[in-house]
């Protein structure tokens, strides 16, 4: 029964477990010995509660996966609605969560291996850049997009004259900053050994690693959403060619 397992187990066997327990406050690192059932307990926490709690972020996480729209049909609507919804939320509740994280390794092991203060300057400066990519792109690309479709719906309505001149220029620098943000990854595996944790690394430490490269495949799922199908279509949309 899982609840007679222990904290530490029930992390390293249980996909997202770690994310649950950090939400109540559960010790999977240095109290992980103790059985769930217990841990749950000493924190006047439901068991169930916790349980079911992992399985809906269980459910969340495969929802997230076997998402196979095919976003190249859907509306550029629909397709904002989902990079925000999906990918923008998960950028800014994992960023805080992988920096809490890092400060924890940092404290215990930097002395031991010291790459792990770099990987925290690096993934800090990361998390901040994209942050202020999120907010360029919620209030001045995606609107601009938005309103660009509408026009192109409506016989007779004009498209919106955007104060950037053309679509091109902030996707332009969107994707400089996709470029960076690939850069900075280049080097977080560098510093980690592809998100490899020593040998002596606690569960802690390993959730880490595991969290950054479940990061970076959402980022590349993100930014293959924008790169390639709603910057090309927004771009299209702007200037269509003649028609024949």
């Amino acid at each position: 029964m899982i609840t007679e397992r222990t904290v530490r187990e029930v992390a390293v066997e249980v996909p997202n477990a770690t994310k649950v327990f950090e939400r109540f406050g559960i010790d999977y690192c240095c109290g992980g010995g103790n059985t769930l059932a217990s841990a749950c307990a000493q924190k006047g926490l439901q068991v169930g509660d916790v349980l079911n709690a992992i399985s809906r972020e269980a459910a969340a996480e495969a929802r997230r996966q076997s998402n196979t729209q095919n976003w190249t049909l859907a509306t550029l609507s629909d397709l904002i609605d989902h990079i925000a919804g999906t990918h923008h939320a998960y950028v800014r509740q994992e960023s805080a969560r992988i920096q809490n994280l890092l400060a924890k390794v940092v404290a215990k092991h930097s002395e031991k291996h010291p790459e792990v203060s770099t990987i925290q300057q690096v993934f800090g400066a990361l998390a901040a850049e994209l942050n202020s990519h999120l907010m360029k792109e919620e209030n001045i690309l995606f609107p601009y997009i938005r309103e660009l479709e509408q026009a192109s719906l409506l016989t007779g309505l004009r498209k919106p004259r955007p104060m950037f001149g053309t679509v091109k220029n902030p996707i332009h620098m969107m994707e400089i900053e996709h470029d960076s943000a690939g850069e900075a990854f280049r080097r977080l595996r560098e510093f980690s050994n592809n998100f490899t944790p020593p040998e002596d690394a606690c569960p802690t430490f390993k959730a880490t690693y595991s969290a950054l490269q479940e990061y970076e495949s959402d980022l590349h799922q993100h930014v293959h959403l924008e790169n390639n199908i709603l910057f090309p279509r927004a771009i299209a949309l702007e200037n269509p060619g003649p028609t024949a």
